[in-house]
């Protein structure tokens, strides 16, 4: 269903008992709310939890900033490396509004949030600039933007910029299956024909590479959160990846020093995404922060 939140139309999924706890999950770059699986959603459910999805703006069926077209990004680049300002169309502080937008058009004052990649980072902001809002706090694959973090290899970042042939649903889903191939969990390797039609139904229900981009620039902006990282009080688990090629180990590692009374639990066999295998493992840890709270 298409909600009103901060302000713009925000698309959101709602499972599970309406007296359940709610946990609110935030998705990654680009990402849709469907890139959360179903198999997770049904493990939370079945653990007595109120699950929201949602698509985050400038992705999936939420509303979006393509006004301002694609963004170059070269310069906010260069001017990240020099550590001057980097402008940006919005910030993922505006992304954490959104996501408390939601809460509040559901009705719901508090729920346990999880956000994995970008979305993480998006949970971080929410944990302290709406920290009555937030009960605990999964970080999954996800980071502090320290600088001093080992950044992923020159053939990671080769497959992040590399783009479909065309906007073809076939050369998209193509492309995207090189890059799971490349990010994805090594010790979990996805059945290729299931993924073609999970990645194909993604791509067929929505596609906005200006939007990835622009949520870039978001993240480019933001820079070091580390300061933001040591005021966050909720309990908090932090999942990681042993083998994450895009974000390595080390910063879950970072995330866990940071945050006060934080669990860390870094999964062999790991990487970028998120494994149908480690679903119950997923969910456990989870439920695990919200036991805290």
């Amino acid at each position: 269903m298409n909600i009103q939140a901060n302000g713009i139309q925000i698309e959101v999924d709602v499972q599970g008992p309406p007296a359940g706890e709610p946990v609110l999950l935030v998705m990654g770059l680009g990402m849709q709310l469907v890139a959360w699986p179903d198999e997770l959603v049904a493990e939370l459910v079945a653990r007595g939890f109120r699950v929201i999805r949602f698509d985050n703006r400038d992705a999936g069926l939420s509303a979006g900033h393509d006004h301002l077209g694609m963004p170059g990004m070269l310069v906010p680049m260069l001017r990240h490396a020099l550590r001057l300002p980097v402008p940006a169309p919005y910030r993922l502080r505006d992304m954490a509004d959104d996501a408390v937008g939601v809460l509040d058009a559901l009705g719901i004052a508090a729920a346990h949030v999880c956000g994995a990649s970008m979305g993480g980072m998006i949970a971080q902001h929410m944990a302290v600039h709406h920290a009555q809002r937030v009960k605990s706090l999964g970080l999954v694959m996800t980071t502090s933007g320290a600088r001093h973090l080992p950044q992923p290899s020159l053939r990671v970042r080769q497959a992040l910029m590399a783009r479909p042939r065309s906007s073809a649903v076939a050369d998209v889903v193509a492309h995207l299956e090189r890059l799971v191939h490349t990010i994805g969990s090594p010790g979990h390797r996805p059945d290729p024909a299931r993924m073609r039609l999970r990645l194909e139904a993604t791509v067929r229900r929505a596609w906005r590479p200006a939007g990835t981009a622009r949520q870039l620039l978001a993240i480019v902006a933001d820079g070091d959160r580390t300061p933001l990282l040591r005021q966050i009080r909720q309990p908090t688990r932090v999942i990681h990846g042993a083998d994450d090629p895009l974000v390595p180990p080390a910063a879950g590692r970072h995330l866990a020093s940071l945050v006060a009374g934080a669990t860390l639990d870094l999964v062999p066999g790991m990487g970028h995404d998120l494994p149908l295998a480690l679903m119950p493992r997923l969910a456990d840890g989870m439920a695990q922060a919200a036991g805290r709270a």
